[in-house]
């Protein structure tokens, strides 16, 4: 990434959200990907937001409250008001890590915010959102709660992260939704077929996460890589015998394309989400200022109808092998059910 070159601000959704065209993802800095340098990831940070980072993506069960902390200590000396942070709340877990369903009753909402806001040490959230659908709770409750906390002046927007286009509906006939956060990759397509459709004729924006695909689209990945039991890879589909060979066989024509660009593989894949629209935010998980380095560099990556028909025939809709997730774990979209 030239010297010059910040990310442009881009509108997200229609409820007068501005962020950054490049998000930061924290997830990873606390939880699911194995150990990671807290020292590291405070640079990390940091890095992020002198390269002209706003938005923040974080959630209150990242090393339930881990993340938040990190975060508040991230921004202990900078301006609040420069920065939006995006929580996502409603996963129960239990002390040994364990995923034990989702609450996002209207008393579970609130009693939730109140903790992220004293773990942040911050009056308000920019962006909260229910991580995923709570089946025994209807999302008009869910987003009545949030709305409450809106009008109390503890949230400034309101998202949703994994649901369906009928959800988006019920939802925003309720309040105004900024964005909805969900998995879109050059692996991890499915949001094309109906819910971004519905996001558009909402006014809904998109942050786009796993954009390079827990690391598959990276180009760094090393198919003889140890993974530690707590990294959420260890037991992912994609990164499994076949499945994993298979995949890594579609970053190698990716690799081509990136080549003649002269980008990397993760860029290319970055700058193809980012091609999507305006209306798309991507997230990048970076836990190391070189990643990140490597990250911001997608904005200097302009792709031409030419390069994305290339992208498009070197990985096709569709041809990642294997789910997101293992079966237990698997987050299913409204239309999925």
């Amino acid at each position: 990434m030239s010297s010059n070159t910040r990310p442009a601000q881009r509108p997200l959704g229609t409820t007068g959200l501005v962020t950054s065209a490049l998000g930061l993802g924290c997830m990873g800095m606390s939880d699911m990907y194995g150990p990671a340098d807290e020292a590291e990831s405070i640079a990390t940070i940091h890095a992020a937001l002198d390269a002209g980072i706003t938005l923040l993506d974080t959630g209150d069960f990242y090393g339930m409250g881990h993340n938040e902390l990190l975060i508040h200590e991230a921004l202990r000396d900078r301006d609040r008001e420069s920065v939006q942070i995006s929580v996502k709340f409603g996963a129960q877990r239990s002390p040994d890590g364990q995923w034990l369903g989702y609450d996002t009753s209207p008393a579970a909402t609130k009693t939730a915010l109140t903790y992220t806001l004293r773990r942040l040490r911050t009056d308000y959230v920019d962006v909260y959102r229910p991580a995923r659908l709570d089946t025994e709770v209807p999302i008009e409750e869910t987003v009545g709660a949030i709305a409450d906390l809106v009008k109390a002046g503890y949230v400034r927007h309101i998202g949703l992260s994994e649901v369906g286009a009928e959800t988006l509906r019920r939802a925003a006939a309720v309040h105004p939704i900024s964005d909805l956060q969900i998995e879109y990759s050059l692996l991890t397509r499915s949001i094309e077929a109906s819910v971004l459709p519905a996001a558009r004729e909402l006014g809904i924006g998109i942050t786009a996460y796993g954009v390079l695909s827990r690391g598959l689209l990276s180009g760094h990945w090393n198919p003889e890589r140890a993974l530690a039991g707590t990294d959420f890879r260890s037991h992912s589909p994609r990164f499994q015998g076949e499945n994993l060979t298979h995949n890594l066989a579609l970053v190698e024509q990716l690799r081509a394309i990136a080549a003649e660009k002269g980008a990397s593989v993760a860029q290319v894949a970055i700058a193809w989400v980012v091609s999507r629209g305006q209306d798309v935010v991507p997230l990048v998980g970076a836990r190391r200022r070189e990643r990140l380095t490597e990250a911001l560099g997608a904005l200097d990556v302009t792709l031409t109808g030419a390069d994305l028909a290339a992208i498009e025939a070197a990985v096709p809709a569709g041809s990642a092998a294997g789910d997101r997730y293992a079966a237990a774990q698997m987050a299913r979209l409204d239309s999925e059910r």
